[in-house]
């Protein structure tokens, strides 16, 4: 507390900007992204809003897990310290944090939110209260070597069994010509926040439920989810390194990028980076929308993060005004085109410049605004542990040591403790 009252001190005494008195100036804190390029874009983003304002911002650092970072925000926020005041927040993370922050209805005024996605602004009111402004929204999607498919005779897959099939064709043929560092599929399969994303998918897609209801019933002990996690069990060691079990999205960024996969799931953000100039793959790239089971459709998860200001913040007006200013049109489109992040303005995905840029933010318009939310909403305060519960038994069954059978009656049997408990 200390040594932010001593940088504060020392902002608001050498502060000397044009239409801003030394009396006025005063230095914010903020978390946002924790590396590449989110982290740099969010840095230029404030850029600006320092220089339009005459204030400064401090960009603190977090963890990249966002199952670290939702814990140390809330060490933060319990101990009700000003240290961090505006804070990146997961999209499941409104109804655990909402009584911390502040309500952006009341700063920003009750039209804040227009344009943006209604159901993220939905996500984003808790008890009647805008706790967090939509930043960029996300959804699961399915990248593919666009060359590799062409060369061997292939069409994007439309189902997980095809992925497979396809993905070990080309595995073992491109490795028979050389590149024994081909891996047919790479996804996040660590225990964490991610491989919860990637699980739903695939059970989603098999018609197998989302874990739990949106009244709150636990759906996930049945046959169809039992199936799609055997399923994506079979993939570790064949055709996803025996490593997947320890990546989050940068390390399957790192192997799809550099030439050594032919499929990755991922956030939209990949696709920029994977254009870049330095990019062993770029424009050869395609991406489509997720593959489904024999019998389902297609499931993407709802990802994205917004932004909030802590009820601490000893300067909440000018902390509202930066995030309104990074959450605002201009901002958004600037991300969507350097960066490929989502906006969550709907207007922006019909805009010429944007589409020219990320091409697949039309074709997959419907993907993003229909993505499957995980049990945040129904499991309040005990989404955190639900998650643990479901990711740990799905790296089980990754690992070999459960049957999907057996992890989605662990995770059934755990979940109804839970419940019982203080659901």
């Amino acid at each position: 507390m200390l040594k932010k009252q001593l940088i504060t001190a020392i902002a608001l005494a050498g502060a000397t900007t044009a239409g801003t008195s030394q009396a006025q100036a005063a230095e914010l804190t903020i978390s946002c992204g924790a590396v590449g390029a989110e982290l740099t874009l969010c840095e230029q983003g404030v850029a600006q809003w320092e220089e339009k304002t005459g204030h400064e911002v401090d960009i603190v650092s977090t963890p990249n897990s966002s199952t670290e970072r939702l814990s140390l925000y809330q060490q933060i926020l319990s101990a009700q310290s000003d240290d961090i005041d505006v804070m990146q927040i997961d999209v499941v993370w409104p109804g655990l944090l909402a009584n911390h922050l502040l309500d952006l209805n009341e700063t920003l005024g009750a039209d804040a939110a227009e344009g943006h996605f209604e159901t993220i602004v939905t996500n984003n009111t808790v008890d009647g209260r805008l706790v967090a402004m939509p930043w960029f929204t996300d959804a699961g999607v399915l990248y593919y070597r666009k060359d590799l498919l062409e060369e061997y005779g292939f069409e994007p897959p439309e189902t997980w069994q095809e992925l497979t099939e396809i993905a070990t064709e080309i595995q073992a043929a491109e490795r028979e010509a050389g590149n024994d560092r081909m891996w047919g599929y790479v996804f996040q399969g660590r225990a964490y926040e991610g491989l919860t994303c990637n699980a739903l998918e695939w059970i989603a897609s098999y018609g197998g439920g989302s874990v739990v209801d949106t009244d709150g019933e636990i759906t996930i002990d049945n046959e169809r989810a039992a199936e799609a996690l055997d399923l994506a069990a079979t993939w570790i060691g064949e055709i996803s390194p025996d490593g997947a079990l320890n990546y989050t999205e940068e390390e399957a960024r790192g192997i799809f990028q550099s030439g050594n996969a032919v499929f990755m799931r991922n956030w939209p953000y990949a696709w920029s980076l994977a254009q870049s100039e330095d990019s062993n793959v770029r424009d050869k790239v395609g991406v489509v929308k997720l593959p489904h089971g024999a019998d389902g459709e297609s499931a993407a998860t709802l990802g994205g993060w917004n932004l909030a200001v802590s009820k601490y913040s000893e300067h909440p007006e000018l902390a509202a005004d930066l995030v309104a200013f990074l959450t605002g049109e201009a901002e958004q489109k600037r991300r969507a085109i350097e960066g490929a992040y989502n906006p969550t303005l709907a207007s922006l995905y019909q805009d010429e410049e944007v589409l020219e840029a990320v091409p697949f933010f039309g074709t997959l318009y419907e993907t993003f605004t229909n993505a499957v939310a995980r049990p945040s909403a129904p499991t309040g305060d005990n989404y955190g542990r639900v998650s643990n519960s479901f990711f740990n038994a799905v790296h089980q069954v990754l690992s070999g040591d459960l049957s999907g059978a057996e992890a989605v009656a662990q995770v059934d049997s755990e979940l109804s403790r839970i419940k019982r408990r203080r659901w």
